[in-house]
């Protein structure tokens, strides 16, 4: 660990009667070019590279209720890999990133204001959704992973958000997107540069903000 180069290694913790392959993979990352969650401003833009709702369609799949086509779409997404995105990311200029993973993007967008110091406000409506996942959700087919999720994350919503969509926004996700804040100035050109992606073109979702003095930090309207 006294190494200034040491790779560092994560994982998730699994309690669940299925068999598990596990691995883990290090590696080394330069400083100048790395990406964490502590890096937000108010005023950045949140774009988010892929969509929502894989936890939903695949609950639906186990219990043989998912629509066609609609486990394809999530197969797509979820074997799509973040390299292209975290580089356009990285050469557009963006100061902050993190992955949406098993906390779902409100679970991983509080930890990127907490550790920036911020607040962030999240247009509900322009949410990208998987084919299939909103109407999913709006029936309660959603997995316990995104039940735990919207009961432990801190966030305000406004009256207008309906029930499907926040429960997307706190699906707990596989291989999901990446949530990126950038500045104003250089968004539209990582948004263009993202138009034309496989899992569809990224989505500009909401803005950080100054941190509000009381209250949850982030807010869904």
């Amino acid at each position: 660990a006294a190494e200034a180069n040491c790779p560092v290694a994560g994982g998730h913790s699994i309690d669940d009667p299925e068999p598990k392959f596990g691995l883990s993979v290090t590696g080394l990352v330069d400083p100048d070019a790395m990406l964490t969650n502590a890096g937000g401003r108010p005023g950045d833009v949140l774009v988010l590279t892929k969509p929502l709702g894989t936890g939903v369609v695949t609950t639906a799949a186990k219990q043989g209720s998912c629509p066609d086509g609609a486990l394809d779409a999530a197969v797509r997404s979820m074997t799509l890999l973040n390299a292209d995105a975290s580089r356009l990311a990285t050469a557009h200029g963006a100061r902050c990133a993190t992955d949406v993973t098993g906390f779902g993007l409100l679970g991983h967008l509080a930890e990127v204001v907490s550790a920036s110091g911020v607040g962030a406000v999240v247009e509900a409506a322009r949410l990208p959704l998987l084919p299939g996942a909103s109407a999913l959700a709006e029936r309660g087919t959603v997995p316990g992973g995104t039940r735990r999720n919207r009961e432990g994350t801190a966030v305000s919503w406004g009256d207008g958000v309906d029930e499907a969509r926040r429960w997307l926004a706190c699906d707990a996700q596989t291989s999901g997107g990446l949530l990126v804040a950038i500045a104003p100035s250089r968004a539209p050109g990582l948004l263009d540069a993202l138009r034309d992606g496989p899992a569809g073109p990224a989505v500009a979702i909401g803005s950080l903000v100054e941190r509000p003095p009381r209250g949850p930090a982030v807010h869904v309207r």
